[in-house]
């Protein structure tokens, strides 16, 4: 029986991209069904006390993700190829960790072209033609999972986690092997989370 996962991603955030790759293993060698959706760490940041800095990257994250909730809404079937590609070009590439608003036009146009999606989503990322469904689809994740969380959240049948937080993705078989135990973990209902400090940042290239 295929196992039903909801993968809720800012595209931006390296943290869920380590994920999600571990996730595109699993499809390899275990009989999975993913619905990606996007969240958004601008909608979830917003208000808070946070550096100056890592605002400025909130400004930018703005953007694919109002394009992200555009292609779910219209053109759901597209939403995992343009992670995959636009998350390449950011993390794998190095384009991720702008700051300012508009900075990831180019890159979004780019993706769009490069999966054949019509140009014309790339206008959604500086409009709020699409922030308040973006908004709906972030709030899904959190009416799963709760608010103590960031990015990803992963939905494993019935039981939604923030995480798991991974900084290197795992290859084959290992990588379904640790999708079985989260899946296991996700199946005892008074399981609620496991943490320790990292050692290291997600390793994208």
């Amino acid at each position: 029986m295929s196992e039903n996962v909801t993968f809720w991603f800012d595209v931006t955030c390296p943290f869920a991209w380590q994920t999600s790759r571990w996730i595109k293993e699993v499809e390899k060698v275990r009989d999975i069904t993913v619905e990606w959706t996007p969240m958004s760490l601008a909608v979830l940041n917003d208000g808070r006390d946070l550096p100056a800095d890592y605002l400025e990257r909130m400004k930018a994250a703005w953007g694919p993700a109002r394009v992200f909730a555009a292609v779910k809404a219209r053109e759901p079937e597209k939403v995992d190829e343009l992670y995959t590609t636009l998350g390449t070009i950011l993390h794998a590439d190095g384009e991720a960790g702008k700051g300012d608003f508009g900075a990831y036009d180019e890159v979004i146009a780019k993706a769009l072209a490069q999966v054949g999606l019509d140009a014309g989503y790339a206008e959604y990322a500086n409009t709020d033609e699409w922030t308040e469904k973006l908004k709906e689809y972030h709030q899904s994740a959190l009416d799963s999972v709760g608010d103590e969380v960031g990015t990803p959240v992963v939905k494993l049948g019935d039981t939604a986690f923030f995480g798991p937080v991974i900084t290197r993705v795992p290859q084959g078989e290992e990588a379904g092997e640790i999708f079985d135990a989260s899946v296991r973990l996700a199946q005892y209902p008074y399981f609620f989370e496991i943490k320790r400090t990292r050692t290291e940042g997600p390793q994208t290239r």
